[in-house]
This record gives structure tokens, sequence and C-alpha cells, in this order.
């Protein structure tokens, strides 16, 4: 098994009591639900800090969309808005 780490958080007792409720539901542990939840939040701001860093860069290198290729893509999304 591997090791974790015990941290402790203060919550909003309405917050604790819908937990509560979704443990019960969802018959796993409030620990379980709350370390999913974290590991979502991480992997998600993870994941948009890399296409950040991806953006600035292709920016530092002066790598953007040509004036023409904005306009197709504005005309590609107005036809769909539609």
């Amino acid at each position: 098994m591997p090791q974790s780490k015990v941290v402790t958080l203060r919550l909003d007792p309405k917050l604790a009591k819908q937990l509560d409720k979704l443990a019960d539901a969802s018959q796993r542990s409030r620990s379980f639900l709350i370390a999913e939840a974290i590991r979502e939040y991480v992997s998600l701001n993870e994941w948009q800090i890399e296409e950040i860093k991806k953006g600035v860069e292709e920016a530092d290198r002066g790598d953007f969309a040509s004036s023409a290729e904005v306009e197709r893509v504005f005309k590609k999304w107005k036809r769909r808005a539609s």
C-alpha cells in the first residue's frame, strides 16, 4: 500500500454535511472523496498551467495566427452560431 500523508483542513459546516451525504450515497469515505477532488483539481490546474506556458513560449517565438487564419475561425464559429 502506498504511503499517504495526513492533511487537516477546515470545511464550512454546510459543505461538510454535503460531503457526508455524498460519502454515504456513494459508499465511499469522506477522505476518499476529498482526495479524489484534490487529485482532479491538481490535474486540471497542472494541465492548464502547462498549456499557458506553451502558449507563452509560442508567443515569445512570434508564432501567432495570421489575420486570415483568425478571420476563418471567426467565420466558422459565426456560421455555427446562426
